[in-house]
């Protein structure tokens, strides 16, 4: 099964995304799956991962529905408060929810060390003894307090959406380098090569400028731990589907085995949120 780990659905008239406004020109706009289907029948896709976009429990629902309704959606990566003492009876919820294979808290919008919140910390000793999985929506920034929150709890299963937002305009590799190795070391992390066009010059890039980036994170994941997302829609704001499904073609090591691009196009996705 080819799976399309990251992307995203919304209605604008459901008013809880805060951060779409008018000013985010073309994404201000409605993006349901009939949008995205021949972009999907065009690379083979069979399936997608659809994952929050507003930190609501209403947003989580209305995805929810729509993975009762589109066969393409595989499952639903939601929002819970991690930092609520309710959190246990929502978690206990959703995850009554066949669709409902994981949550992300929206961690660049909020304090660096947030993660390492007592209320936090002791929400996700719930997650690490159900095995459930985390999306986790960092930046460079965050790293120092990941980092701790992994070392008490090293067997969480987590992915790095974005590769963790490198500063690929830039051309900064380091301590981006550093730091996702260090992640690599918990081997139930992986990472999602997703988001990679919007880190870039947004007045000039191609694949190139991608690739160090690429070849890195597949150096210290492996083949057997990184997944192909598109971030669409928000990829629109850069570049089309079929820009962002090419440039990380073009962006990937050479000597890759068929076997490799089977799993970062679908079989991680399916292993990772429990999909088989």
């Amino acid at each position: 099964m080819r799976i399309d780990a990251h992307q995203h659905y919304w209605k604008t008239e459901r008013g809880d995304y805060g951060w779409l406004t008018p000013k985010q020109g073309i994404l201000y706009a409605d993006y349901m799956p009939e949008q995205l289907q021949d972009s999907l029948r065009r690379y083979q896709f069979e399936r997608t991962i659809v994952v929050q976009a507003a930190p609501t429990l209403e947003e989580t629902q209305f995805l929810l529905s729509l993975y009762d309704e589109y066969e393409s959606i595989a499952g639903v990566v939601g929002w819970l408060d991690l930092d609520s003492p309710q959190f246990s009876e929502q978690y206990a919820k959703f995850r009554r929810y066949k669709g409902f294979v994981g949550f992300r808290p929206m961690l660049q919008d909020l304090p660096d060390s947030w993660i390492l919140r007592p209320q936090v910390m002791q929400n996700m000793e719930q997650l690490v003894k159900d095995d459930f999985p985390l999306d986790l929506q960092l930046r460079p920034r965050h790293h120092p307090y990941i980092l701790e929150a992994f070392r008490s709890f090293p067997t969480l299963r987590a992915v790095v959406d974005h590769a963790a937002k490198p500063f690929i305009a830039g051309r900064i590799l380091e301590p981006w380098k550093t730091e996702m190795a260090e992640l690599a070391a918990f081997p139930n992390v992986i990472c999602k090569l997703s988001g990679l066009v919007t880190e870039a010059d947004q007045q000039a890039w191609n694949w190139m400028d991608l690739a160090p980036y690429v070849h890195h994170v597949i150096e210290v994941f492996g083949t057997d731990r990184v997944m192909f997302g598109s971030d669409w829609p928000v990829c629109l704001a850069t570049c089309s589907y079929d820009e962002v499904y090419l440039a990380l073609m073009n962006a990937l090591p050479s000597n890759l085995t068929s076997e490799d691009h089977l799993a970062i196009f679908g079989g991680n996705a399916a292993r990772f949120y429990q999909l088989l």
